[in-house]
């Protein structure tokens, strides 16, 4: 066994080097991570605890694993329960190292009231809201602090005691013995839910949660442009928590319904436009329908099928800002169908004039 190797780092690697490494190797199989390898920490853990150590990594160097008297001592390492103690190798402190990796999860638990939950739920909006912005009022089934006990679980006129389960900790240690040694765990106390304290005579109202189920309606403000599948944020209208435990937020996904006009390309808007194919020749002014309403398009003349204007400033207003999108037109050159006596007559003067012999299964328009 390679201790260098394990860590994969070369014999000449710094202090630096091998904490760096054992840090990333160690937050990788840690058993706590549900993708763990308990063997594989154990592997770790123990080529750090002697490349960590002067002394040991000396020996080590000189004499392998052999020098050390029989292996690097890990049989005893606890690495569970952090908040009863501190481990100390090499100057990383396991403890504090673990609380970064799991962000103070799986085994460690915060004592007294808990915030709630978060809620999350979709809001159907339609394309002209998106546009200019609403506002919703939105029904939900949420937890609110009791009235009864303004959240503290008791019944008015009863007062809150230490909890004989868990001596007002909040919580319930375990001790296991597992090949690795003897792993402390920490669950929440389930007699006080983790606050120390329970009421002397619960809340008949909330039979002692702190909280109660309730129909609720919030207004939502819906800003001007907002996107298709955006994510607002309402701080603490969630769920409350127990114990008195602050609101948890509530995250509104936006569903924009889609228009038949105009299709939505982030702040721009498209639209396809019908004009004749004399509009096209000789050029004209048209009227062009925007969600801001009737605006005024100039044709060239001259202009081809598909050729696409620009409406400056007649899109989508851009979220929490002054100014909007623009509003693309494609022009398509409608080709008569049918023609009239009088149509015909003109066209076809039309054709002598530009001098053309047309074949006559290329004139069934005029026909």
């Amino acid at each position: 066994m390679d201790y260098y190797a394990i860590l994969g780092v070369e014999k000449t690697a710094t202090e630096a080097d091998i904490k760096k490494a054992y840090r990333k190797l160690a937050q990788k199989y840690h058993p706590d991570t549900g993708k763990g390898d308990e063997a594989k920490f154990k592997e770790v853990t123990e080529a750090y605890e002697v490349l960590s150590d002067k002394q040991k990594r000396g020996q080590y160097d000189q004499f392998g694993k052999a020098g050390m008297g029989g292996g690097a001592g890990f049989g005893g390492f606890n690495f569970g329960g952090f908040e009863g103690g501190s481990f100390n190798f090499g100057g990383v402190d396991l403890g504090d190292m673990f609380e970064n990796f799991f962000g103070g999860g799986g085994r460690r638990h915060k004592q007294g009231p808990q915030a709630g939950n978060s809620i999350e739920m979709v809001v159907q909006i339609s394309f002209e809201e998106a546009i200019f912005g609403t506002s919703k009022e939105i029904e939900l089934a949420r937890y609110e602090i009791c009235e009864g006990c303004s959240g503290n679980g008791a019944e008015p006129g009863s007062a809150l005691k230490t909890c004989e389960d868990c001596s007002g900790t909040g919580q319930k240690i375990r001790v296991q013995r597992t090949p690795l040694g003897q792993i402390q765990t920490a669950a929440i106390c389930p007699t006080c839910q983790g606050a120390g304290k329970k009421p002397e005579k619960k809340c008949k109202t909330c039979a002692g949660e702190g909280r109660t189920l309730k129909t609720s309606r919030i207004k939502a403000k819906i800003p001007a442009g907002i996107h298709d599948r955006a994510v607002i944020r309402l701080k603490e209208k969630g769920e409350a928590g127990t114990q008195g435990g602050g609101y948890g937020d509530l995250f509104l996904h936006i569903s924009v319904n889609p228009s038949h006009e105009f299709e939505r390309q982030k702040d721009d808007l498209f639209s396809v436009q019908k004009i004749h194919v004399l509009q096209a020749i000789l050029g004209d002014e048209i009227t062009v329908k925007t969600v801001h309403g009737p605006a005024l398009l100039k044709i060239p003349a001259g202009t081809e099928s598909g050729k696409v204007f620009k409406l400056k400033s007649y899109g989508v207003p851009q979220v929490g800002r002054d100014a909007r999108g623009d509003h693309h037109v494609k022009v398509l050159v409608e080709m008569p169908k049918k023609l009239s006596g009088k149509e015909k007559k003109l066209y076809d003067e039309l054709v002598q004039e530009a001098g053309l012999s047309l074949k006559p299964q290329s004139r069934g328009l005029f026909s």
